[in-house]
């Protein structure tokens, strides 16, 4: 079998990182694959520290005449099995490509990132003529689908993205080793947000809510594991002016890290404060990792979180629910033991990405026969 995944992106985020994930879970399977990338862009970096093979397009518009051509006379020299695009935004690129190879390549489509824009005109009509199966990464992202793009329900899977479960043991992690890295002190409780400084991923909410956490317990410290992507420094640099103003000197900045589940093991506290997420990658790693979790009730997050069960959800966007439900939870240390456990069960149960993997190998294989 041999795909070419296509991820046509400048930033270095979940759906990023996926691809690279996914990539080199086909190749330990034996798939041979190659990646389709924006030349000079993280995750052609990263795919090239990986020793991915890789092909660049400098494309830097919807429509462009010269690096279609470019990927017509590709698909005619390496006659893929199968096209698989995370981004719908490369279907510019790939639809006009195969409609003049002629060539009966199955086109999937994995859905990362809803849309606020209705795609049934007739060139949105043409751009998505050529897609076999679009993998929905939550509930909310296959009825934004529907909603949205010139689909019908039956070319809809819903296929959750998962993680490496044999990475993410808490067992496998010197807790107390990493705290010290980062100046944790035995008796801190430590609440953690691990995102990109973005804007709509909920740091104001979250500096707001350990200001006020800090009069009733004056050992609450905040993580921060991230750092600003393509054009976010402006927004990095405002959440740090936010945290000054509020005087918040608990704050470890710990930038962007690759060993997440070295930093998940020094919280106590997983915080997801995200507006709007498609999925929430992040917390699914949290919940294998054990950490009880306090989440937004927003969209892709309701498909991994159970309220009460794996942690708590807050309204979006209130910061003062926010620290009400993380004051209950930091109360009590038994809900906290009780929430890590079920996080595990549901992780192992629902997430695990060797599953996941044979399972879309299975869907792939069903559509190369026809």
């Amino acid at each position: 079998m041999k795909l070419l995944y296509s991820c046509l992106s400048r930033s270095w985020g979940g759906m990023e990182m996926f691809t690279i994930t996914a990539v080199k879970l086909l190749l330990k399977r034996g798939i041979n694959v190659k990646l389709l990338c924006y030349e000079q862009s993280s995750i052609h970096k990263e795919a090239q520290q990986a020793n991915l093979e890789v092909i660049t397009t400098t494309a830097r518009s919807y429509f462009h005449p010269i690096e279609i051509a470019k990927l017509y006379a590709l698909l005619h020299e390496e006659k893929f099995d199968l096209i698989h695009s995370q981004a719908s935004k490369d279907l510019w690129l790939l639809t006009p490509a195969l409609k003049l190879t002629r060539l009966k390549i199955p086109l999937f489509l994995t859905k990362q990132v809803g849309s606020y824009i209705v795609k049934k005109d007739f060139f949105h009509k043409f751009i998505y003529s050529s897609v076999t199966v679009a993998f929905a990464i939550s509930e909310v992202i296959k009825r934004n689908l529907l909603d949205t793009c010139p689909l019908t329900e039956k070319q809809i899977i819903l296929l959750h993205n998962g993680i490496d479960l044999t990475r993410f043991r808490p067992e496998l992690i010197d807790r107390e080793a990493v705290r010290k890295e980062l100046g944790i002190k035995e008796n801190d409780i430590v609440l953690g947000m691990t995102s990109r400084f973005s804007w709509g991923k909920g740091h104001e909410e979250f500096l707001l809510a350990l200001a006020g956490l800090r009069k009733e317990n004056p050992n609450v410290r905040g993580l921060i594991v991230g750092e600003a992507s393509y054009g976010e420094q402006e927004y990095e640099q405002k959440i740090k002016s936010i945290a000054n103003e509020l005087k918040l000197d608990n704050i470890i900045y710990a930038g962007f890290h690759r060993d997440t589940d070295r930093m998940f093991s020094a919280m106590d506290i997983f915080v997801f404060p995200s507006h709007s997420e498609a999925f929430g990658i992040a917390l699914v790693e949290a919940m294998a990792m054990g950490k009880p979790a306090v989440c937004s009730n927003s969209d892709g997050i309701l498909d991994i979180t159970v309220d009460g069960v794996t942690g708590f959800l807050f309204q979006k966007q209130s910061a003062s629910d926010l620290e009400s439900k993380l004051q209950t939870l930091i109360a009590s240390p038994e809900l906290q033991k009780t929430f890590a456990q079920n996080a595990i069960t549901r992780g192992h149960q629902l997430f695990d990405i060797e599953k996941l993997t044979d399972y879309v190998l299975e869907i792939y294989k069903r559509f190369i026969l026809i």
